[in-house]
């Protein structure tokens, strides 16, 4: 089963997602998946330096304080049941976060495993530490504790390489209709849509294996 996970790092929606997903997958182990995460940018346009969170969130979804604490407190509990920590305070600003897509499709080439560990690592250096997922120093402590190659990491994000790549699959996955993240695609035509429970994904996995040929 091929998964497709369209998601940005600076999403909560796409850590509960992921965690959802991951345990769904760990309650149906007969399932041989192969899991590739693809690049969405929620603010293609950011500043390298950010804009602060509140005000961004006012700007773009006008969203006032007290519905931005609720949500915030939504989910922190969501993370909470799952295993993910988002901590309080941590996440005063909002980044760009382009050149995190562009190590991950590198530590993607080097194979699904790692792709998913540095995944994981750049979810938790935001959400979790609170620090910049656009910032170099970051990216290359993430890729280190993913257990990649410091050296090469660092020549992918000096050089600029795969800024093309990731533009293109950006432009792909925006064609084929996904304006919101996460969306999760299996199989290359079933689309999940957001942070759902590991219930509901469980549920649409096991339907679509008794499909599959």
């Amino acid at each position: 089963m091929k998964i497709d996970f369209v998601s940005d790092v600076s999403c909560p929606w796409c850590a509960i997602g992921l965690k959802s997903l991951e345990q769904a997958l760990a309650r149906v182990p007969e399932l041989q998946v192969d899991l590739h995460f693809q690049p969405f940018e929620l603010n293609p346009q950011m500043a390298p330096e950010g804009e602060e969170i509140n005000a961004h969130l006012a700007r773009k979804y006008g969203a006032g304080p007290e519905q931005m604490a609720q949500t915030r407190e939504m989910i922190r509990e969501r993370g909470a049941a799952l295993g993910f920590t988002f901590t309080k305070g941590a996440r005063d600003r909002i980044y760009n976060t382009f050149d995190a897509h562009r190590l991950l499709h590198w530590a993607g080439m080097q194979g699904g495993e790692a792709q998913k560990t540095l995944k994981h690592a750049l979810l938790k250096a935001y959400f979790t530490e609170g620090k910049n997922p656009g910032d170099t120093a970051v990216l290359l402590e993430a890729a280190t504790a993913a257990g990649l190659d410091a050296t090469e990491a660092a020549e992918v994000l000096a050089s600029g390489r795969y800024a093309d790549e990731v533009r293109q699959a950006e432009a792909f996955w925006q064609s084929q209709g996904i304006n919101s993240v996460p969306a999760i695609i299996i199989n290359e035509r079933h689309l999940i849509s957001g942070g759902q429970t590991p219930e509901v994904f469980e549920q649409a996995l096991r339907q679509i294996a008794q499909q599959m040929p």
